[in-house]
């Protein structure tokens, strides 16, 4: 019963019950929606080409880049988890690789995150799971490499980009694996974590574990969960390009930069009468999480350098690593990408100024005066690097035009002021 352009929901299934409940469109109120469904036919065959991708782990230095098809990573994990007596009771994909999945359309994703849910009751889980993974990154080097003289400490600082645990209320950790041109790879071992999105279209979640026990079987079910709670309204602001979330005081901080993020990219609040009100929550956490300049400043930087930036145009004195980028890999290194990625940096950083000017309703106003005039400075560092790239590869025009945006009442969308 499977068809080629929608997922058919489980009709059974109904919400998380820790997520609460939405209404379809055309329900009454007693209709409870679904969070999952199954993939269609076309959906599971669009994951089966990215498990199958190859990815590249890059390595620090003289060490050698890890390349792999996505799927032998998984399960080259999966399997040192296992061996360490903390396998995860499946696994799951989501981020923009999940997004892309179940897509209508066609569109680029730099990240991959996978999350494997575990138990972090025992204490020591935390560095077995640690354990696990470097194991695993061993045995994934190239076979020519000597890996006798490979140590923990050793691996942390060539293939790992940046790493996080988290043990207070919710139990968590993270290890993001290295690359240069922005196809990034997070892990993610979850206990507990009571935020999982930020956005509906950021909130699917595939289980891998069908695929990854039979990858070549024809029929095959897979399912898939929004953790917004309602999976077809979810598809519809994915496929519409619209913003909407729940409880967004839940919302951490740098759900700020996601926001301003998606509106660069062209979507828009499904509730325009509620945009303000959103913004304002998420300027306030911003605020909360960032209370000092300097760490505002590092979380922006970051920012820029894991979703638009490459090793090809950081920031000058940037603090961040090289890392994610929004364009593919093979279009990484040219000059048009390199300069749509400039561009898109700079809209993002006037976008954001114009939030923060409009929305913050927390601070003092110099304390608001000091955060702009530091996001400006970004701003100006990057349309000097969009002076600088035209000029040096003789492309047509200069200086970019700042564009102010505005937000009228009740709008959507942020309107270009000339």
């Amino acid at each position: 019963m499977d068809s080629d352009s929608e997922i058919w929901p489980r009709g059974l299934t109904t919400t998380n019950p820790g997520n609460g409940t939405a209404r379809m469109k055309g329900e009454n109120c007693a209709s409870t929606a679904s969070s999952t469904a199954h993939l269609s036919d076309r959906q599971v065959e669009r994951l089966r080409s990215v498990l199958s991708e190859r990815v590249d782990i890059h390595g620090r230095g003289n060490f050698p880049t890890i390349s792999i098809r996505l799927i032998d990573l998984i399960v080259c994990v999966r399997e040192k988890l296992r061996a360490y007596g903390v396998g995860p009771r499946q696994v799951k994909m989501n981020g923009g690789a999940a997004s892309y999945v179940v897509a209508a359309d066609e569109f680029s994703y730099a990240d991959l995150d996978l999350i494997f849910p575990i138990s972090f009751e025992r204490e020591q889980t935390f560095d077995l799971v640690r354990t696990a993974v470097f194991t695993a990154l061993v045995e994934l080097m190239p076979e020519e490499t000597d890996k006798t003289r490979i140590t923990v400490d050793t691996l942390k600082d060539i293939y790992i980009r940046k790493m996080v645990k988290v043990d207070e209320s919710d139990r968590w950790s993270l290890f993001s694996l290295h690359n240069h041109f922005g196809r990034c790879i997070e892990l993610k071992f979850v206990d507990k974590m009571r935020r999982q999105f930020e956005f509906s279209v950021d909130s699917f979640q595939i289980t891998l574990d069908p695929l990854l026990d039979n990858f070549e079987c024809p029929e095959i079910k897979v399912l898939i969960e929004s953790v917004f709670g309602d999976i077809r309204m979810a598809l519809e602001h994915l496929d519409q390009r619209l913003i909407d979330t729940r409880r967004p005081e839940e919302i951490r901080g740098g759900g700020l930069l996601k926001y301003c993020h998606l509106l660069t990219r062209g979507y828009k609040a499904a509730r325009p009468t509620k945009c303000r009100q959103l913004e304002r929550y998420m300027c306030s956490r911003f605020f909360i999480d960032f209370p000092d300049i300097s760490l505002q400043e590092s979380k922006l930087r970051n920012y820029l350098d894991n979703h638009f930036g490459s090793n090809y145009d950081t920031l000058s004195t940037s603090c961040g690593e090289d890392t994610d980028s929004e364009a593919s890999t093979s279009q990484a290194s040219s000059h048009p990408s390199l300069l749509s990625v400039q561009q898109s940096k700079y809209d993002f950083l006037l976008l954001l100024y114009r939030v923060i000017s409009e929305s913050t309703v927390c601070l003092m106003n110099h304390e608001r005066r000091q955060t702009l005039l530091m996001v400006d400075r970004l701003a100006y560092q990057i349309s000097m690097n969009l002076y600088h790239t035209r000029n040096s590869h003789d492309l047509t025009g200069g200086p970019q035009k700042q564009t102010l945006l505005y937000l009228p009442k009740d709008s959507s969308q942020w309107i270009p002021v000339i």
